[in-house]
């Protein structure tokens, strides 16, 4: 089968297994691609919500990547929590100076139980160091509206935030709609999730799967930019590791399990 491609995630650990590295773990192992991590927080979780963390240092972090990369040719990135703004800047540098392709920047601002996991001050810190270096930004649409400031009530709303998160200067933008309650997305038809992806041609491509009302899901986030990375780093176009990844994690949220007293995790 040849080498599996080397994936790294760059991101926070949620002990509990639900979301985080170890959901990126699970994902990029499961479609036989080999995970190589770098911790930026370690959280205090479960699937009921977020009872505390305590982030890296920047020395720690970078003591972690410097090996990964003097040992490992990375085929692709993501990053997902990156608490504060020294993580950020220091993500960022990492990028600048090491021969590492674009990332798949996840931009966690909050658990599924609502829990901040970034300091307000690091979001300039987020648009302004890591978003000009990404190779697709994928915010959910709590996260989209946000950073863009504007509500987002219909399909149409998806592809204006993206184009403002773009001019951020990422290459391109996922706005995902699966966070939108069932039927209350304008231009979607009934039971479907919509995603928008808007490149950095000015292509827009949307991807409509089954929505699965299964409750509050806890890590589909983090599972998808592992799965964008992990189709990346296999060589599919930005586009059809979209299309893929969407379709595992749509399968991985019907399929979820009720194993704890809040979330589902995937």
């Amino acid at each position: 089968m040849g080498d599996r491609p080397i994936i790294l995630s760059i991101a926070g650990v949620d002990p509990s297994g639900g979301a985080g590295i170890v959901a990126d773990v699970k994902t990029i192992d499961a479609l036989e691609c080999f995970p190589a991590i770098a911790i930026t927080s370690i959280t205090f979780q479960n699937t009921s919500g977020v009872y505390g963390a305590s982030h890296q240092s920047v020395e720690v972090l970078r003591a972690q990547i410097d090996p990964i990369l003097n040992d490992f040719k990375i085929a692709a990135v993501k990053t997902g929590m990156l608490p504060t703004a020294e993580i950020i800047t220091e993500v960022a540098r990492i990028f600048s100076e090491g021969n590492l392709p674009a990332p798949v920047v996840d931009p966690v601002m909050r658990a599924t139980s609502g829990d901040s996991l970034i300091e307000e001050s690091a979001l300039d810190t987020l648009k302004e160091r890591l978003f000009p270096i990404a190779r697709v930004v994928t915010p959910n649409i709590p996260e989209a509206e946000r950073l863009t400031g504007s509500a987002i009530k219909s399909i149409d709303d998806m592809k204006r935030a993206a184009a403002t998160i773009r001019g951020f200067g990422a290459d391109a933008v996922l706005v995902k709609g699966g966070h939108m309650p069932l039927g209350d997305l304008k231009g979607s038809k009934s039971g479907e999730a919509v995603d928008v992806l808007l490149e950095e041609t000015g292509s827009i491509t949307e991807f409509r799967r089954p929505y699965f009302d299964v409750g509050n899901v806890h890590g589909s986030g983090c599972t998808l930019s592992a799965a964008i990375a992990s189709y990346l780093g296999k060589g599919k176009t930005l586009v059809d590791a979209v299309y893929e990844a969407k379709g595992y994690v749509t399968e991985r949220i019907r399929l979820a399990q009720k194993l704890g007293h809040g979330a589902l995790p995937l």
